[in-house]
């Protein structure tokens, strides 16, 4: 097998890892922006504890956790259902910070302006609020999916077979230069990889400015 085939058998496996992680962060992050933006301080402070936590461990050590230190009777997390979850939580944590910006980011004014016309909450939230953040956040997200994509490696570390892991196990098997190789080639397929999503950020970005003011 040459080196450029190990790494492309990882690529599934790095691919499955990132979105599935990123859609339990863009759906979980919800009821927790709300919460670090409710008048209620004990929900608040909650998220807030919850968001700090998450946040202030390092990725690898949630992945350990979950791999290696729960079971529940015979239950245990097998590798990419711990790298997932572990994935999932940290992206939970960390777009719950960015929406939680992106709503305190809206003008009150807009707020007001919908009272004003006898608005109810619901309508404003969704109606008014939400689409203005989402334009807001959008460019932060797109940067943290990029992120996510790269962290994604860190799942290497509990013997899930992605890119990392490939190149890790080809090289082992041929230390010599050539064991660089597929190293190089991780590094070019995340660039592949990225450039993609950061187009489409700006072109989502470019196309809700002009809906915005038109």
């Amino acid at each position: 097998m040459d080196a450029l085939s190990a790494v492309l058998q990882g690529l599934p496996l790095t691919l499955v890892l990132t979105l599935s992680a990123f859609a339990i962060g863009i759906v979980g992050a919800v009821p927790l922006a709300v919460g670090l933006s409710s008048s209620n301080i004990l929900v608040r402070l909650t998220c807030r504890l919850f968001v700090d936590l998450v946040r202030g461990v390092p990725i690898i050590v949630w992945l350990f956790l979950l791999k290696f230190g729960i079971q529940i009777g015979t239950f245990r997390f097998n590798p990419i259902g711990a790298a997932i979850i572990g994935l999932g939580v940290v992206s939970v944590a960390y777009l719950a910070e960015i929406y939680r910006g992106g709503l305190q980011a809206v003008p009150r004014g807009q707020g007001e302006a919908a009272d004003a016309l006898g608005l109810t909450r619901g309508t404003t939230f969704y109606g008014v609020t939400v689409p203005q953040a989402f334009r807001i956040v959008s460019p932060s997200i797109a940067t943290y999916l990029t992120g996510l994509l790269k962290d994604s490696s860190i799942a290497s570390t509990i013997i899930v077979a992605e890119m990392v892991f490939q190149s890790q196990s080809f090289a082992r098997q041929h230390p010599t230069v050539e064991g660089i190789l597929p190293y190089i080639l991780v590094g070019i397929l995340y660039i592949a990889l990225s450039l993609p999503v950061a187009y489409l950020s700006r072109r989502l970005d470019s196309h809700m400015r002009k809906a915005v003011y038109a």
